[in-house]
């Protein structure tokens, strides 16, 4: 979408390291604003996602010798956007003013009169040697830091490098971009007095799940990382406070750290699920399976909302079934008074949470979060004649309604949301898959699991997608479903909720781990 009329604006943000929630509160907000996103390959593509949906994305990344705009050609798509209207965003991997062009950028805006702001971001420098356990100062080890391009301007006549200083310092030398040229770094320290049993640590992809760290010292690193076949990003740190990694590594040691996990939750309800999974050291990848939708058209549900005193219970079996009933509720001029004396029960813990978020508190949450949970819970209870409404999905298990007519309840059920399959393909977590860069796949309802099996083609062609891949279930019910297609389900909670979910996930991996090194009590 382009402002017309309106006067264009460059923000120039940092991104950070990698780890998404390394993002400035700054950076976000502009990533909110922006119909234009210029974005780099260091910058995690995770963050597109806070820019809205009708923004416009536009890739120019710089790797290496590769294909890539050349900067005065990026510089132009900055002017011309800002100029055409636009509140555009470059966003840049860590810190626009560390080694990262953007004075060059910033200078050319200036040059042609568009307005700019620097949003400063965390940069590598630092954060990357922190998830390592390295920090770059310490007070009996460090007083100094040096940050060094690693990849001077191959134009320059001559190395503006003071590699005799760099040498003889006691601190810490913290090097960007100098993978490709680390021989020369660790050779030219060595000739200039550097001793070879300094440390030297090699960070790739610092602060990311795939993060990867080579120990060695200026003598033996060169060999080390070719052994491990390490290639850019990376971050190269020289000095002692190295030696600390072996108490501070506390990033790699999450139960979870190096696993990518595939969540099939609906975009705008897969924030929860992400954030445990980052706190276990995770990468979560977004692949929604289903969108959550209104109902074809209102007047059910506004006729029942308006005969609502006349029911004796409501039953919400999901947290969209609470915020879409109580949004519709609130959107006819009523509120929670117009549901006094009405019986209220919650599936779940997750669902009475968000009923309270409508100052309503349930009246009954089963101990199993499930439709079979809550005929338990309503078995204490005398239905018989009662009037039932449940708010639900337009596609649900019928188990509910029917057993409580059964009873000899009178059952409404009434559809305020409807999941549908996601319009975008499925072609980047696909390829993920493919390319065994998936440890684990999340299916948190049913319809995720169908939805999935869809979008890849059907039984047959998801199979070996996920030969590799360990299934976990957040119950029994979505469980079952799985494995009709035939997926090999691995991990379940002992209960329904997301925590729960992640939980298991983690002590599934703890556990392997304990057995592999013999350490399991």
């Amino acid at each position: 979408m382009v402002r017309r009329n309106k006067k264009g604006k460059v923000y120039l943000v940092g991104a950070g390291p990698g780890d998404p929630g390394l993002l400035t509160l700054r950076g976000k907000e502009c990533l909110e604003q922006a119909d234009v996103v210029l974005y780099d390959y260091l910058a995690n593509p995770t963050l597109l996602a806070h820019a809205r949906d009708e923004a416009e994305r536009v890739y120019v990344g710089r790797r290496g010798k590769g294909k890539y705009p050349e900067q005065d050609a990026i510089n132009r798509l900055l002017i011309d956007r800002a100029s055409a209207g636009s509140v555009v965003v470059r966003l840049k991997g860590g810190d626009p003013f560390v080694f990262g062009r953007g004075g060059e950028e910033a200078e050319a805006l200036a040059l042609a009169g568009i307005e700019f702001e620097i949003v400063p971001g965390v940069t590598a420098a630092v954060a990357a040697p922190a998830y390592a356990g390295i920090p770059v100062t310490h007070r009996t080890l460090a007083s100094t830091l040096t940050i060094v391009t690693g990849h001077e301007d191959p134009e320059k006549p001559s190395t503006a490098l003071e590699w005799s200083r760099l040498a003889t310092s006691q601190g810490t030398l913290v090097f960007l971009m100098g993978m490709k040229n680390l021989s020369t770094i660790a050779a030219t320290l060595l000739a200039e007095g550097r001793a070879g049993s300094t440390p030297v640590a090699i960070i790739r992809w610092g602060t990311r799940a795939s993060q990867q760290t080579v120990v060695g010292t200026l003598a033996d690193i060169v060999e080390k990382a070719e052994a491990e076949k390490m290639e850019p990003p990376t971050v190269i740190v020289v000095g002692e406070v190295v030696r600390l990694r072996s108490k501070l590594n506390w990033f790699e040691q999450r139960p979870l750290f190096g696993k990518r996990v595939l969540m099939t939750r609906a975009k705008e309800q897969a924030g929860e699920l992400a954030a445990r999974l980052a706190s276990y050291g995770a990468e979560p990848v977004e692949a929604p399976t289903i969108t959550i939708v209104p109902p074809p058209d209102w007047a059910s549900v506004d006729h029942t909302i308006s005969e609502i005193r006349t029911y004796d219970w409501i039953i919400f079996t999901s947290v969209n079934g609470v915020s879409r009933f109580m949004t519709r509720l609130f959107a006819q001029g009523l509120d929670s008074r117009c549901l006094a004396g009405r019986q209220l029960c919650c599936i779940g813990p997750r669902t009475a949470e968000e009923l309270e978020k409508f100052g309503v508190k349930a009246d009954v949450v089963p101990a199993e979060y499930q439709a079979e949970g809550v005929l338990a819970a309503l078995s204490r209870q005398d239905v018989k004649n009662t009037r039932i409404l449940i708010p639900r999905a337009e596609v649900a298990r019928e188990l509910l309604p029917d057993e409580l007519r059964a009873a000899g309840a009178h059952v409404d059920v009434i559809p305020v949301y409807r999941t549908l399959t996601p319009g975008q393909d499925s072609v980047g977590w696909r390829q993920e898959l493919m390319d065994h860069r998936i440890h684990v796949v999340t299916f948190t309802s049913s319809s995720t699991v169908h939805n999935f099996v869809a979008m890849l083609g059907g039984t047959e062609a998801v199979k070996p997608l996920v030969q590799s891949v360990m299934i976990a279930c957040i119950g029994p019910i979505t469980a079952k479903t799985a494995e009709e297609y035939g997926l090999t389900v691995s991990i379940m909670p002992s209960e329904n909720t997301i925590p729960a979910l992640v939980d298991a996930i983690a002590y599934h991996y703890e556990s392997r781990e304990q057995v592999a090194t013999g350490t399991l009590q």
